[in-house]
């Protein structure tokens, strides 16, 4: 199971990021690829050479980068080609209205289009109805996410929940 952890603005800009996510890495025995770091646009945004440097420097140790929020910040078409990302989250704002918004249906086929022709995965966040899911998966979204699969645990419950007898798909997160 993949562990998303967002990260801050600040967090970011910290010099030793890397080491510090090498040194996590190795502490808690997690493989890089199971680790996904979450930025926002405007994080991405701020300093591109800084950030390009930094975000190749943890794909290189095979550290998974999302671009959470995708579509209500800044959403540069050109960082979305230079940056080194593994995945798009689509804010939940385009999915609230799903399925009867064709607006909202436009928007999130869009981006699924655009994310496949980049070689991104992409993650729907905020699914509230089965409706939501279903369209979403037929949409061919990689990972959903919301208070339809769980509402967030304490970490004491995560084994419990993941024991319990819900149908888990393996491309769906859930909101832990």
């Amino acid at each position: 199971m993949r562990v998303a952890v967002n990260l801050s603005p600040a967090q970011f800009k910290d010099v030793h990021l890397v080491q510090r996510v090498m040194d996590a890495l190795k502490s808690t025995g997690l493989a890089p690829t199971l680790l996904e770091l979450e930025l926002t646009e405007g994080v991405v945004m701020q300093n591109a050479v800084a950030t390009q440097k930094s975000l190749l420097a943890l794909r290189a140790l095979g550290v998974q980068i999302t671009l959470d929020d995708f579509g209500t910040g800044y959403s540069s078409l050109t960082y979305l080609k230079r940056m080194p990302l593994s995945c798009l989250k689509v804010d939940q704002n385009f999915i609230a209205g799903l399925p009867t918004d064709l607006q909202d249906y436009a928007i999130v086929a869009a981006i699924l289009a655009m994310a496949r022709g980049l070689g991104l995965r992409v993650i729907a966040e905020g699914i509230e109805t089965v409706e939501q899911s279903q369209m979403l998966k037929q949409m061919g979204c990689n990972a959903l996410q919301g208070y339809y699969f769980s509402r967030p645990v304490p970490t004491v419950e995560i084994d419990a929940l993941l024991a319990c007898n819900q149908p888990l798909q393996p491309s769906s997160l859930m909101a832990l």
